[in-house]
């Protein structure tokens, strides 16, 4: 039986280059018999957390928007992709903005294999501290490992990953998931 994976695509820009390899990773990940659940998280319209800490005792968030959804799509998958541009050597804000509302839940995000997707202008250098957020991420989450990091560096175009040896690496890492 397959597993079920979960691509959160970061970029609010569909067809761009982070989200090419999203659909590359899923592709691979299709072909070996995985269900593959692709979330854009823009379309989620998710509130940045206002540190409340109201869920402490309830387990669930005040606001009502699209986190709830996400949260549970995230503690039902087996794998979990974070896919995002890199921005000013970061993640985008709509990826961290998830990452920090999973607060409600997040020990309920146990045991997952992750694999982080970053696209940037700039080289696989520039992407490091990145990678390195998303890494402290799953350092909170019991029992996350970390299965793969794909760099599609030097892109900025839309479109511009596809003559890259990212493609190969997402469609590949899709496969082994």
């Amino acid at each position: 039986m397959g597993k079920k994976i979960l691509i959160l695509a970061g970029s609010p820009r569909k067809g761009g280059n982070s989200d090419i390899l999203c659909d590359e990773f899923a592709r691979g990940a299709e072909e070996t018999g995985h269900q593959v659940q692709k979330i854009y998280v823009h379309t989620l319209h998710i509130g940045g957390c206002m540190a409340c800490y109201a869920c402490r005792s309830t387990g669930v968030c005040v606001q009502k928007d699209g986190m709830a959804e996400a949260l549970e799509a995230l503690i039902t998958a087996d794998v979990i992709v974070l896919a995002t541009p890199v921005y000013f050597y970061s993640m985008d804000g709509q990826l961290k903005t998830l990452i920090d509302r999973t607060l409600p839940r997040y020990t309920e995000i146990q045991d997952k294999d992750f694999y982080f997707i970053a696209t940037a202008a700039a080289g696989k250098r520039a992407m490091e501290r990145t990678m390195d957020a998303l890494r402290g991420f799953t350092d909170c989450l019991p029992g996350a490992k970390c299965k793969g990091q794909i760099y599609g560096s030097g892109v900025y175009q839309k479109g511009e990953v596809r003559d890259t040896p990212a493609m190969a690496e997402a469609y590949q890492a899709g496969k082994h998931a």
